[in-house]
C-alpha cells in the first residue's frame, strides 16, 4: 500500500513538474519580426577631421546626445532601428562611419590612427560636448578606449557583444577559448546573427547581410587603442555603464559580460535571450528599451 502511494506521489510530482514546464515555456516572449521603422529626417555629412574624412548622419536638435559606433559589419547605416527611435525619444542621435567604412575615407595601413581620437575630432566638428555613447561588437573596443581616456566627455557608456578591447587576463583567456578555429571562414550572417533570429527572420538576415556588403571599403578595418585595456583598467570606467548581451552569441556570451560588468562598478547588464551577435538587430525593441531606460537616468 505505501508502495503504491509512493508511485501515485511520484507520478503526481511528474505531472505537476510537466505541466509547468509546459506552462512555463508557452508563457515566454519569442523573438519577433520587427519590420524596419521609418526613417527619420537626418542631416548626412562629412567631418573634415585632421588627417581623414568621416560620413556621418546626424538627426538634429536640442536633446542630450547619442553617438552610435557601428560593429565591424556594419557602419553609419545599420542603426536603422535605433535611430528614429531614439530621436523620436528627445535625443540628438549621430550615427558615423569609421574610417574604412561606407563612404568615410578609406584607412591607410601605413599610417596608424586610433578610433577613440577619431570620435573625439567628430564630436569636437559637431559642437558636442559630452554625450552618450551607444556601441556594439568591435564600436564597443573604441568607445571603451574613448571612455578612459576622455571620462568627463560621457554622460554614459553602452557596450553590447563586446569585451572592452581586452587582450589579456583570464576574461580575454575565456573568450579567446571559446572563439572557433574556423572563425574567419564562417560567413558572416552565421558569425554575427543567432540561430533563432536567422530561422524566423530570412528577410531581416538578406536585409543585413545587404547593408555588411556595403559596409566595407576594402577589406577589414580595425583602429588601434590609445590605452592597453586590461581588467584593472575595467575599474576606473565611473561613468554610468550598460552592458547588453546576446545569449546565443558565439563570442561574447552573457558569461563574458558577467565577468566584464563585475569588474566594473556600478555597471549594469541585460541579456536578450535569444539574440546572437547582433542584439541591436535581432532584438531591436528590447536593445532599444534597454538604452532608453538606461540613459533615461543620466539625460544630462
Amino acid at each position: 500500500m505505501k508502495e503504491l502511494m509512493r508511485t501515485a506521489v511520484a507520478a503526481l510530482i511528474v505531472a505537476a513538474a510537466g505541466s509547468w514546464a509546459i506552462e512555463r515555456a508557452s508563457s515566454q516572449t519569442p523573438i519577433a519580426v520587427v519590420p524596419l521603422p521609418a526613417q527619420g529626417a537626418a542631416t548626412e555629412g562629412w567631418a573634415q577631421l585632421a588627417d581623414t574624412k568621416l560620413f556621418y548622419r546626424d538627426t538634429g536638435g536640442d536633446g542630450p546626445p547619442i553617438v552610435l559606433l557601428h560593429p565591424a559589419t556594419g557602419s553609419a547605416l545599420i542603426w536603422g532601428y535605433q535611430q528614429p527611435v531614439f530621436a523620436k525619444a528627445g535625443y540628438r542621435v549621430i550615427a558615423y562611419s569609421r574610417r574604412g567604412y561606407y563612404n568615410s575615407a578609406p584607412l591607410e595601413r601605413d599610417k596608424p590612427s586610433f578610433g577613440s581620437e577619431d570620435l573625439r575630432q567628430l564630436v569636437d566638428v559637431l559642437g558636442i560636448r559630452r554625450f552618450h555613447v551607444v556601441a556594439s561588437a568591435a564600436g564597443g573596443s573604441i568607445a571603451a578606449d574613448f571612455a578612459l581616456s576622455y571620462p568627463d566627455r560621457l554622460l554614459s557608456l553602452t557596450n553590447s557583444s563586446n569585451s572592452f578591447g581586452l587582450r589579456a587576463g583570464p576574461i580575454a583567456e575565456a573568450a579567446a577559448s571559446i572563439r572557433p578555429k574556423m572563425w574567419n571562414d564562417i560567413p558572416p550572417d552565421v558569425r554575427e546573427l543567432g540561430p533563432s533570429y536567422r530561422a524566423l527572420n530570412p528577410d531581416g538576415v538578406k536585409q543585413w547581410i545587404g547593408l555588411e556588403h556595403k559596409a566595407l571599403v576594402a577589406g577589414e578595418a580595425r583602429q588601434m587603442l590609445k590605452n592597453e585595456m586590461t581588467e584593472a583598467k575595467l575599474a576606473e570606467l565611473k561613468m554610468p555603464t550598460l552592458l547588453i548581451a546576446g545569449a546565443a552569441d558565439l563570442i561574447t556570451p552573457p558569461s563574458i559580460s558577467r565577468m566584464i560588468a563585475a569588474k566594473i562598478p556600478g555597471s549594469q547588464l541585460v541579456v536578450a535571450s535569444e539574440a546572437g551577435h547582433s542584439v541591436y538587430w535581432e532584438e531591436p525593441d528590447l536593445f532599444n528599451r534597454a538604452v532608453l531606460d538606461f540613459i533615461g537616468k543620466h539625460a544630462k
